[in-house]
């Protein structure tokens, strides 16, 4: 059975959509349930959510990986599935999901494709996400982990404001098995629209080297904020 979790902050645009091809998802199944996690938004996001049905609690701590580990203290189920609320999982995932944890997975992902291509190049990166290598991998691809070895690991890094997703997967990947679904999540390319490709992936990849040199939290963050405009980075 699966819990799904969703962090939100200032989603009121997208997540009634993706609420619904989630409900849509689980239609008919047993063993599911939704929970939203909102972060402080200061938009409608909190109206939206409930006026869907679908439970969404306060966080107590602002931040995406605190979120995330609230959702999954409330979750009933054994198997934990975080999903972004700009990305859209195939519309087979607990399907997908069921079947890798049959064959001994416990953890895993999605690649992924984007809603638009404002630049071919775009199509690379999403080429890539197809590959087992740490530099391909992200929260975008939404994440399916059995709730034993998540609070084995100790969820997500609630110190850390980026990079979060990527500690956990070094930690799972260590320790145990990770599925990379040959299926495409939908990803939102807003990012790459308001800043240029070239602008966004530079960006990337000076957050990504920071990180793995062993820079701060608050230095990472500054970078990215300095490099590029993130409406959801707090």
């Amino acid at each position: 059975m699966i819990s799904i979790i969703i962090p939100t902050y200032n989603e009121e645009k997208s997540i009634s959509d993706l609420l619904g091809h989630l409900c849509k998802g689980i239609s008919g199944l047993d063993g599911a349930e939704i929970i939203v996690v909102d972060g402080g938004s200061q938009d409608n996001t909190v109206d939206v959510v409930r006026s869907c049905g679908i439970t969404c609690i306060p966080s107590k701590r602002k931040g995406r990986a605190a979120q995330m580990n609230t959702g999954a203290e409330h979750a009933t189920h054994n198997t934990l599935y975080f999903v972004h609320a700009d990305t859209i999982p195939p519309l087979s995932f607990m399907d997908d999901i069921n079947q890798a944890l049959r064959k001994g997975y416990k953890s895993g992902c999605y690649r992924y494709q984007f809603d638009h291509y404002p630049t071919p190049l775009l199509r690379i990166n999403a080429y890539c996400t197809r590959f087992d290598r740490i530099m391909c991998r992200g929260g975008d691809q939404t994440l399916f982990i059995s709730k034993k070895l998540f609070n084995s690991l100790g969820g997500f890094r609630e110190d850390y404001m980026i990079m979060e997703d990527y500690d956990l997967i070094q930690k799972i990947q260590k320790t145990s098995s990770f599925k990379i679904i040959q299926k495409d999540a939908t990803v939102s390319s807003r990012k790459y629209s308001e800043n240029g490709y070239f602008r966004v992936q530079i960006a990337n990849l000076t957050v990504f080297m920071m990180y793995f040199a062993g820079a701060s939290q608050e230095l990472m963050v500054h970078a990215y904020k300095n490099l590029i405009h993130h409406p959801k980075m707090r």
